[in-house]
């Protein structure tokens, strides 16, 4: 299975995957929205976003109900009230690192710090961050931020609602990141309302970060400034074509919003030249995004649907049976977030839209042995305990008659002839259009790194694009890969070629840089390989290989004080690796204080 990625265990932990809103109406009051600027154009679409502050005067009981939903609150500074509710003062030892992990209080802010004794009890390093940002609501637990120039960072520990506690966050149990672990795009567009991210490959972002902190009503009804001119203009208008009501939308369209946060897959490919935030709600996810699945075998059927909401629900018998009229807003209503003891009934009261409690198999005493009572979500809904998350449940989405239903036949006949090998979710049921090929082509790629056997595939394709798209990154990526697995000295002069255009485009990645200056390093190209890496480095300034690789590569040139430099800067930055500060001592230098 599909090692779960950084911004996917953060969105199960924290609880910030919710269902989406539904537009509804409310007290009117468009003498308190501050007028609002016909856009001038060439200004930034960025403009079209008022916020959801500008939503409450004319939805107020919407919008206070909303704010207090898990989405409502996704994002939050460090304030009085939310420190109030957890532990300001914590104290972590991990034995695999042996590292020690503290929070604390200082001053009205919250600090996380980072360090390592000897076993006399020496210091070794000590590295402390101020929490700028908090991330979940709370269910599952709370996650932190923390900024670092223009980059922000995961926090070493989270907070764990099950048990009341800061402990490891999740992913770090497997590796020692420190406070170096990128907040991507792919993490933050789910987590937050409107990030500013300066590139959607680094975790690098405009000042603020944030239009807005906490997933917002324009996340789910799209930008609001037209909405507002037109009920400005017309405040008896009753219906408005300027904003998306996904209560009017199709099922499909409607569960398009949903989708972006609450479906993975094992292959999520941005389309050429678009942004997580281009997605507009009303419109197709597909066209932005799309989303893959690797075909579920039935001699191994999947064990784990962590985050696959949009894909459990599908392959419920309620959804099959509805014939795909069933959407996450059926029983889901995004302004209203009901607690732990008022859910059961909540839900009980969804359920019986569609089911008569004659239909219920159970007998009377059996509902009513529950606890609560006719606790339908409780049997067909279980939580289960989450392996890859400790301390975090998930709810199952499949609406199974028992916990240990079997997956339906549907299940292992979703690839469709016109694309096998893969599962196109995010393509409406039904539908046949062609995937883009440089599409395809993305998705082949990540899913060859769960499934080794789409590598043919991710190769025969490539080769295709080569002449059609000669300069685009992922066929460049392809090219490359294809040429390596020759290992003559041809094909890796083509490799370098192909390199060399990838690192020359904003999409490059970490690897591309690295895997450049190595094939340069092999070819006896050293100043080449150097300077690729000086580049690297550059562009993605907080990433510890890059330094490593660095500091190798000036060994052969006799630069050695130029290696010596790099180290310096990289134990700085990156106080929790050992062999920064050995490669340190080597040069004469003590560790960075």
């Amino acid at each position: 299975m599909k090692t779960p990625t950084s911004w996917l265990l953060w969105l199960v932990a924290f609880g910030v995957a919710s269902s989406l809103a539904v537009e509804g109406a409310g007290e009117r009051g468009l003498s308190q929205i501050s007028p609002v600027a016909a856009k001038p154009a060439g200004t930034s679409r960025s403009s079209e976003y008022l916020g959801s502050e500008a939503c409450a005067p004319c939805h107020r009981s919407i919008y206070n109900s909303y704010m207090k939903t898990d989405m409502g609150r996704s994002m939050t500074r460090p304030n009085a009230a939310l420190l109030a509710q957890i532990p300001i003062s914590a104290s972590v030892f991990d034995t695999r690192l042996n590292r020690h992990f503290e929070v604390q209080l200082r001053n009205g802010d919250l600090y996380q710090t980072e360090y390592e004794q000897t076993a006399e009890g020496q210091e070794v390093f000590r590295q402390t961050e101020k929490i700028e940002w908090i991330i979940g609501a709370g269910e599952n637990g709370l996650g932190a931020i923390v900024r670092r120039g223009d980059y922000l960072f995961e926090a070493p520990l989270s907070y764990y609602a099950g048990v009341a506690q800061w402990k490891l966050s999740p992913g770090y149990e497997y590796g020692d990141y420190g406070f170096s672990r990128p907040v991507l795009a792919g993490c933050v567009v789910c987590h937050s309302g409107r990030p500013r991210l300066l590139s959607e490959r680094e975790a690098r972002f405009r000042e603020p970060p944030f239009e807005q902190l906490g997933i917002g009503c324009e996340n789910c009804h799209g930008p609001g400034a037209a909405h507002v001119l037109e009920q400005q203009a017309n405040p008896a208008s009753a219906g408005s074509s300027s904003i998306v009501n996904p209560a009017r939308l199709t099922p499909w369209l409607a569960d398009n919003i949903c989708m972006l946060c609450h479906q993975t897959g094992q292959a999520r490919v941005l389309h050429p030249g678009r942004q997580y935030g281009d997605f507009r709600p009303g419109s197709q996810l597909d066209k932005t995004l799309s989303i893959f699945q690797i075909p579920f075998g039935r001699s191994a059927p999947p064990k784990d649907d962590l985050l696959e909401h949009y894909l459990s629900m599908r392959l419920s018998k309620c959804y099959r049976m509805s014939g795909g009229k069933l959407s996450c807003i059926s029983c889901h209503d995004p302004h209203v977030q009901p607690g732990s003891e008022e859910a059961p009934s909540y839900f009980r009261e969804k359920c019986l839209n569609c089911h008569k409690l004659s239909g219920c198999n159970a007998s009377v005493e059996a509902r009513q042995s529950t606890n609560p009572p006719d606790n339908c979500i409780g049997c067909h809904m279980p939580k289960r305990n989450l392996a890859t998350i400790s301390h975090s449940a998930l709810t199952n989405h499949r609406i199974v008659s028992t916990a240990d239903e079997p997956f339906p036949a549907a299940a292992y006949e979703m690839a469709s002839p016109a694309l096998p090998g893969l599962v196109h979710l995010s393509r409406e049921p039904g539908k046949t259009e062609e995937t883009p090929p440089l599409v395809l082509l993305r998705a082949y790629r990540q899913a060859m790194l769960v499934d080794p056997s789409y590598r043919e595939r991710y190769w025969g394709l490539g080769r295709q694009l080569a002449s059609a798209q000669p300069h685009d990154l992922a066929v460049l990526q392809a090219l490359t890969d294809i040429a390596l697995q020759r290992k003559d000295k041809e094909s890796v002069y083509a490799a370098i070629g192909h390199l060399k255009q990838i690192v020359a485009q904003p999409g490059a990645e970490v690897t591309d840089f690295m895997l450049l200056a190595q094939l340069y390093a092999s070819t006896g190209h050293l100043d080449d390989s150097v300077r690729t890496l000086g580049q690297g480095i550059e562009r993605f300034p907080y990433n510890p290989d890059l330094y490593r690789f660095l500091g190798k590569a000036y060994s052969p040139t006799g630069q050695n004080s130029k290696a010596c430099a790099i180290l310096s800067r990289a134990e700085h930055l990156f106080p929790q690796y050992d062999d920064f500060r050995t490669a340190l001592n080597r040069c004469g230098q003590p560790p960075n204080p």
